[in-house]
């Protein structure tokens, strides 16, 4: 640290990147919630059209990806915001709406944490029950912006659209925002519940289901205007935020969902019959919506999983914090082959640690 620092910076602790470095060094890597497919052609095609213009600055307002997914999910085009990843969504609802705190699960996506201690932000956490989201527990926040990731993260489980309206409807002066960032493989979207309240925000992202982590591009729905004030925070910042590859692909991306529901279609039997195996050699299995698994075995701690799978470079998102996860493992859906694989490696080590 830097004498240089601001002061209310030295506290930060930062989102952890380091074991997904390292899974980059030949390490099957069911760590991080990528898909296991490569972008889709027309994705591929449409990037590399692209590039060809790339001595011009990129489209600020992503006039086609806003009109196709216009479109696609039935709102206005003044209604999308686009960020450099969902993450800088989220970055934009921390820095516009976070004036009267945050609220969200004890346990979920650890970026809303990061965020508010980055700007501030006074916050509650609200526990789970049995690992879910309870509704009624979201009552009468006064006007915290509320962030539910549905489904959750790392838990995999999904509220109900119903679930869902009553935490809307019983903070009608907070803002609500639904992180749908896993929805598409097996969750209900909340997206038409943009048109029928003015207080929420359903945000989304190419990364999982589109493959397109590395092209980092996320979008949110919203009225307009919530989305006029986040355009604002978004052009004093970064108004050239989506490069003009990153537009090309996810366009191509979004033209050719047969390929993507395909994608979407495997990774769910293969994440239930990875589920199931699982079940049979002990672990606990949390029921989930996303394209990994929450689990834990019965008798054999959650780092002896880790590091037997670590020893044959298969790496997989530990969890120590908080208590009560510290012998949970959350592991991606990969390639029917890398799951057989680890299947594989998983059963010796359940023989040789309950011998």
């Amino acid at each position: 640290m830097s004498r240089f620092l601001h002061k209310k910076f030295k506290s930060l602790i930062p989102y952890d990147t380091s074991e997904e470095i390292e899974s980059m060094k030949g390490y099957v890597r069911l760590n991080t919630n990528e898909s296991p497919f490569e972008p889709s052609p027309k994705a591929r095609s449409y990037a590399f059209q692209a590039s060809q213009g790339l001595n011009f600055y990129s489209d600020p307002e992503c006039s086609l990806l806003a009109e196709k997914i216009s479109s696609m999910f039935g709102v206005k085009q003044s209604e999308i915001v686009f960020g450099n990843g969902s993450d800088e969504i989220l970055n934009f609802i921390f820095a516009a709406f976070c004036e009267n705190g945050a609220a969200f699960p004890d346990i979920t996506y650890s970026f809303y944490k990061i965020l508010a201690d980055y700007y501030g932000v006074d916050y509650v956490t609200i526990p789970l029950r049995d690992f879910r989201i309870s509704p009624e527990d979201y009552n009468e926040l006064n006007e915290r912006t509320i962030f539910i990731a549905n489904p959750n993260a790392p838990t995999g489980i999904a509220l109900t659209l119903r679930e869902l309206e009553k935490i809307i409807t019983s903070n009608r002066d907070s803002l609500i925002v639904i992180d749908e960032a896993y929805v598409d493989f097996g969750a209900e979207s909340a997206v038409k519940f943009v048109r029928k309240y003015d207080n929420v925000i359903v945000i989304r992202t190419f990364s999982k289901s589109r493959s397109l982590a590395g092209a980092r591009l996320g979008w949110c729905m919203t009225s307009e205007n919530i989305a006029r004030d986040m355009k604002t925070i978004k052009n004093t910042l970064t108004p050239y935020n989506i490069n003009a590859m990153t537009q090309a692909a996810a366009l191509g991306a979004l033209e050719d969902e047969e390929y993507t529901q395909k994608n979407i279609a495997l990774i769910r039997m293969t994440r239930d019959n990875t589920k199931t195996r699982l079940r049979e050699m002990g672990f606990e299995v949390l029921d989930s919506s996303t394209n990994f698994l929450f689990a834990r075995h019965k008798t054999i701690s959650g780092e002896k999983i880790f590091n037997g799978l670590k020893k044959y470079k298969i790496i997989i998102r530990r969890f120590s914090n908080p208590p009560e996860l510290a012998d949970f493992n959350r592991i991606t859906i990969g390639s029917t082959e890398q799951m057989q694989i680890l299947l594989e490696i998983m059963k010796g080590i359940v023989k040789n640690e309950t011998k």
